[in-house]
């Protein structure tokens, strides 16, 4: 009887995990055919630094995992977490930054559990800082099945 007890808290807990998944990205969205042209971004620039800190650039994982970006403003400046802008790199653009809204703040991103289609993803987050520089960085997420 326990034994059938420790079964179901431990699929009840496993699927409470699995419910708490965010959706990032749809597989509809996934299926989209990709941005057309060169993603490019600027060089040395006095904007903000945007970094992927969780998953590690271009390296496989399992969804769903959490995405986290730091912003780093440069001198006195602050971040303007309203000009955040989160866009999945497909034809046509695909706007995720309603769905990160919540997790977005001038630290950075910070979207717990999100789910991603297995796939290798390209998104590019702007930000702005209080005096107006503007920073783009073209992120890959690699997921795997």
């Amino acid at each position: 009887m326990k034994l059938t007890h420790v079964l179901f808290a431990a699929s009840l807990v496993a699927s409470t995990q699995l419910s708490l998944a965010a959706s990032l990205i749809s597989a509809k969205e996934a299926a989209l055919p990709p941005a057309a042209g060169t993603l490019a971004t600027r060089g040395i620039s006095r904007g903000p630094a945007i970094k992927l800190t969780s998953p590690e650039a271009d390296t496989p994982v399992m969804t769903p995992f959490d995405f986290k970006v730091t912003f780093e403003p440069r001198g006195d400046a602050k971040i303007d977490p309203g000009s955040v802008k989160v866009v999945y790199m497909k034809s046509p653009f695909v706007d995720l930054t309603p769905r990160l809204k919540s997790a977005i703040s001038a630290n950075g991103i910070d979207f717990a559990k999100a789910d991603v289609p297995p796939g290798t993803h390209t998104i590019r987050v702007t930000v702005k800082d209080t005096e107006g520089r503007e920073t783009n960085s073209v992120l890959n997420l690699v997921v795997n099945k």
